[in-house]
């Protein structure tokens, strides 16, 4: 029983990559830009971190959506 389980979560993982806090960032602006609500304060905090960012947790989501809009506008810039 245990190997068929483990053998269900290779397949199910199996071909995926993990996302970077960058791709994970844009995802979150993108969703937002088209409507969505961030509605997991920790979530987003959690994505400033991965960025590099010192995130109070005290901080207004909308202030920390704007930090990592500047920060992929930096990336973008670095990138060339």
């Amino acid at each position: 029983m245990k190997a068929a389980v483990l053998q269900w979560i290779r397949q199910r993982f199996q071909g995926r990559k993990a996302l970077t806090e960058i791709e994970r960032a844009r995802m979150l602006i993108a969703a937002i830009d088209r409507g969505g609500i961030p509605l997991n304060p920790a979530r987003v905090n959690a994505i400033a971190r991965d960025l590099g960012l010192e995130v109070s947790r005290k901080a207004p989501v909308e202030e920390t959506v704007e930090r990592i809009r500047g920060c992929l506008a930096r990336h973008r810039e670095w990138e060339g």
